[in-house]
């Protein structure tokens, strides 16, 4: 839906809460035109039911307003005195039509000063547990969310099994898109299994202000662009499945490309505006090795231990052949002293070598994971030429993250070499919006804008700012599980990673004493 779209469907709202409440406002000593003045007419319900003013902002953020409608309906026929369960089960189950039999066809009397505590003890539980789920909504929609780290393609600077906060609030937190949904759950609920969210109505895209914008080498949340599957990593049964873009699953990158570059990859180095990529001291690049060892192999267990190998390896017996997925340079040349090694060399796609995958996908360029560009990445306003050779790198952005996902229908086509958009000949285009080249640390086991290109604006969730839990599922032992050193730290930086827990144990105790005492010497 578009912003003319929710316009028009707010005022038939209006129109429909006039229609159904205005002899109650004037039962509650209000004037009946006070039940029709948009915004207004909610801040008069809100005193006539003996709500605060500020619950009339909680029905206009999206989600939260999906708890709130119900509460209103409900407190509206307790102001006037239809307590019962029957009523109550009506309000809900009518959409608060129940209110129209109300208004019209009964002569209730208006509760100026009704008690605001619930009757029985289930009420009171359901209270406090609708407002503690649009608290929690309100923090992890538009400050801070919550999020797991589930692959190792940033291994080293975010580990698997680290526990993150986001921040949505650096980059500007941005409204859902989907005005339908189960709160606090991403694309499934749990345990049910089943879908979370209605695909329609979507609200347009619109983002808070933010207080700083993506920087090179920042890590970022963001909706995986080109996400089909039923679920994050579920792929086995070979649907299709469309989804919103705030239903999208969750990928954490580097962005290393910003808006307005020029990008590419060489032996597996990123180059940036022909200058080589300048990683923070955090950052610990990993590539796979492969050499022959003298006929012994390793111990997965001191490989973990000794040289920090977490992606695994494989060694053939019979050749003496081996490979380790994701190795660091560090760790490199620490290991080709192994009194196994015979000889051990970094992997990388030969230059030249067609790779199918690579974006854009299209097979006519002999990229490849190692090497691929120069690339340029859309900058919001700049017009590049449309030819057919520069077609693939813009036709999802023009069709899909400039088209239907705005409500636009736009397509784009060939006649021969002149570049069609919407059956009109074009020779050129201007972005709508910025775009960001993201990728993993673990350079030959990550999943990136190498594989589906460039990552819209719109698609950005936030900025991981703090693990709060690190969980090591490799470590032996329960309370070795736990990397203490990463709990309560920072993600930004280029100095190992410094715990604060200690300090947050410190103030918890004072805090605790201080209770502790005050409450003592309050009884004495």
């Amino acid at each position: 839906m578009t912003f003319t779209e929710w316009f028009l469907f707010f005022l038939l709202v209006q129109v429909i809460h006039f229609a159904g409440t205005w002899k109650l406002y004037k039962k509650a000593g209000r004037q009946a035109w006070e039940a029709a003045i948009p915004v207004y007419n909610a801040v008069i319900l809100m005193k006539i039911i003996n709500r605060p003013w500020w619950w009339v902002i909680l029905l206009f953020i999206p989600i939260v307003n999906l708890i709130m409608f119900p509460v209103i309906w409900v407190e509206t026929i307790r102001s006037f005195g239809r307590h019962s369960t029957t009523d109550t089960l009506l309000a809900i189950f009518t959409l608060g039509f129940y209110i129209y039999y109300i208004n019209y066809a009964t002569d209730v009397k208006y509760i100026e000063d009704r008690s605001l505590k619930p009757r029985t003890a289930a009420g009171e539980w359901i209270s406090s547990i609708l407002f503690a789920v649009i608290a929690a909504t309100i923090v992890h929609t538009y400050v801070m969310q919550p999020f797991t780290i589930p692959t190792s393609s940033l291994e080293k600077t975010l580990l698997v099994g680290d526990f993150l906060f986001v921040s949505k609030f650096h980059y500007g937190a941005r409204l859902p898109r989907t005005a339908v949904a189960f709160p606090m759950v991403h694309d499934t609920i749990p345990v049910l299994g089943i879908k979370s969210y209605l695909t329609e109505p979507q609200i347009p895209y619109l983002r808070l202000p933010g207080f700083e914008d993506i920087e090179r080498n920042d890590i970022v949340v963001f909706n995986w662009p080109v996400d089909t599957v039923n679920a994050f990593q579920q792929y086995g049964d070979g649907k299709y499945y469309y989804k919103p873009i705030d239903k999208k699953s969750n990928y954490v990158k580097r962005a290393v490309g910003l808006p307005g570059d020029s990008l590419q990859v060489s032996e597996g180095k990123v180059i940036v505006n022909n200058e080589p990529l300048q990683l923070p001291g955090r950052a610990k690049p990993q590539f796979t090795y492969y050499g022959t060892t003298n006929g012994q192999g390793f111990n997965p267990r001191y490989l973990y231990e000794e040289y920090d190998i977490t992606d695994g390896y494989y060694h053939n017996p019979n050749t003496n052949q081996f490979y380790i997925n994701a190795l660091t340079e560090a760790a490199y040349n620490r290991i080709k002293n192994h009194p196994n090694v015979t000889s051990i060399q970094r992997y990388s796609d030969s230059l030249g070598a067609k790779n199918r995958s690579i974006f854009p996908n299209d097979g006519k360029l002999s990229w490849n994971n190692d090497h691929m560009g120069p690339i340029y990445i859309p900058k919001e306003g700049v017009t590049v030429d449309l030819t057919s050779e520069s077609m693939p790198f813009y036709k999802r952005i023009i069709e899909t993250y400039e088209g239907s996902e705005m409500g636009i229908n736009n397509k784009l086509s060939l006649n021969g070499t002149q570049v069609l958009l919407n059956g009109q000949p074009t020779n050129s285009y201007t972005f709508k919006q910025n775009y960001y080249w993201m990728m993993g640390d673990n350079r030959h086991n990550s999943e990136d804008s190498r594989t589906w290109g460039f990552v819209p604006e719109n698609h950005v969730v936030g900025k991981p700012v703090f693990v709060w839990m690190s969980w090591d599922a490799n470590a032996q032992g329960f309370f070795n599980k736990i990397r203490w050193d990463r709990v309560f730290t920072t993600v930004k930086g280029d100095a190992p990673p410094t715990s604060y827990l200690p300090y947050f144990l410190i103030i918890v105790v004072i805090i605790i004493a201080f209770n502790y005492f005050k409450k003592r010497r309050k009884n004495a």
